[in-house]
């Protein structure tokens, strides 16, 4: 994980006082007067890591009235939602090996809509994938990707409810997608219209609305989950959780491996085998494995278009990778019959 240190908290800035009473007492004895370093970290919001310097221990603090949010109320609402799901994820057991959510510690409306959560050691998923590629070390990729498997499974199995999925909610967000690809010129006119057409042939297939809903973690991406040893698996960004289909996310683990492939080693292909392992380690924790594999996987091209598209909205990707992004996510949506 990337950081930026910036210095010490002062004793003066009312962060300490909150740091120092509030949180620190949840983490054990520190000292009668902490030191805080403070390190910048890499994150959708401003994100801080907060480690105090003598008993050594770390908080996340995140932020979210900034200068990319600066709309109190819309803050207020994320940061509440983010609170209450990683508080329902662990109600729910994922408070222990193998499978962990990350403990909030306090919420802070003054203090910039502030969250703050335990600080969990591991190996980013990104990271992994990257040193997998770089040293072509396959057997690390498949044990990880066996127990993200595991982990995903359980949040979904865990909290599915007897309602059907809602698709549209799917294809709304597709929409946003495509429009936003139009605003900043990535995305061409009458290549718009097909992805509608798409859309549409997606819509019309009941398997699309078939299942029942789940809790999605909702940013599944290579970012938001750590690594320990074995099985372990951390997760601690939880904001967007919602109500979906379980292929949200597993589609778009798909979708990011072979975006990884694709950027790193210009082979789309290469990641079919990882994306193959990862959906039928899924399966197994199911009664019927191949039955779950095959429902899963006719629903997986939608989920991983979606997710290309979502990554080719980013401007510090190149153009002409942006182009290729949008070409496979219109390979993997053609998939539709």
């Amino acid at each position: 994980m990337w950081k930026n240190y910036l210095g010490h908290l002062p004793e003066h800035d009312p962060l300490y006082q909150y740091l120092k009473y509030d949180i620190q007492p949840q983490l054990g004895a520190g000292p009668a007067r902490p030191t805080y370093r403070v390190f910048q970290l890499n994150g959708s919001n401003d994100v801080y890591l907060y480690e105090e310097k003598h008993s050594l221990t770390k908080v996340i603090g995140k932020f979210f009235l900034s200068k990319r949010e600066r709309n109190p109320e819309i803050a207020a609402r994320r940061l509440g939602r983010e609170y209450h799901n990683l508080a329902m994820m662990r109600g729910y057991g994922f408070t222990g090996w193998p499978h962990y959510i990350a403990r909030p510690l306090g919420c802070n409306d003054w203090l910039n809509k502030l969250l703050v959560v335990e600080y969990c050691n591991g190996e980013l998923l990104s990271h992994i994938i990257q040193r997998a590629i770089q040293q072509h070390d396959d057997r690390l990729l498949y044990a990880k990707l066996t127990a993200l498997a595991y982990f995903l499974a359980a949040f979904h199995n865990r909290t599915a409810v007897d309602a059907g999925v809602d698709f549209q909610e799917a294809c709304f967000y597709m929409d946003s997608l495509i429009n936003r690809l139009l605003v900043n010129q990535s995305l061409r006119g009458d290549e718009s219209g097909e992805l509608y057409y798409l859309r549409d042939r997606w819509r019309e297939q009941p398997r699309m609305w078939e299942d029942r809903q789940v809790f999605a973690h909702g940013d599944a991406t290579p970012e938001n989950f750590l690594f320990g040893d074995g099985l372990s698996v951390i997760s601690f960004d939880l904001e967007r959780v919602r109500r979906a289909d379980r292929v949200y996310d597993t589609g778009r683990i798909a979708g990011e491996l072979l975006h990884f492939f694709l950027q790193t080693t210009g082979n789309k292909y290469a990641a079919e085998p990882f994306i193959g392992h990862f959906l039928w380690e899924y399966a197994c924790h199911f009664p019927d494995r191949e039955q779950a594999f095959r429902a899963t996987t006719r629903r997986v091209p939608f989920y991983m278009g979606i997710t290309l598209l979502r990554i080719a909205r980013n401007a510090w990707l190149g153009s002409e990778y942006r182009r290729k992004l949008i070409h496979e996510a219109k390979q993997c949506l053609r998939r539709w019959q």
